[in-house]
């Protein structure tokens, strides 16, 4: 097994394995399952404008699933981002 480099920050070793095969750093076949049920995101408060219409939109689509209209937009963009990730993946492993 490879040595895991130190890193200065959490964006350089975020950009390490996003590049890195994991699998020269650690052996997973002695990875185990573990729980961390305390374990919160970090939250940052932004400010998006969105027309009236598309807000009034989402909200409905929230009230349907009774659910904050924040909460549902955390959601949609979390989905999307995966989708966009998941189809640059595709196009790297392709070239």
């Amino acid at each position: 097994m490879k040595k895991i480099p130190k890193f200065k920050s959490e964006t350089q070793e975020r950009n390490f394995w996003a590049k890195a095969d994991s699998t020269r750093y650690v052996d997973w076949k002695r990875g185990r399952r573990v729980a961390i049920p305390n374990l919160k995101p970090s939250l940052r408060t932004i400010s998006v404008r969105l027309p009236d219409l598309l807000l009034e939109e989402l909200k409905l689509l929230a009230n349907k699933r009774d659910v904050p209209y924040q909460s549902l937009l955390k959601v949609f963009l979390a989905e999307r981002v995966e989708q966009e990730l998941r189809g640059r993946r595709r196009k790297l492993a392709r070239a």
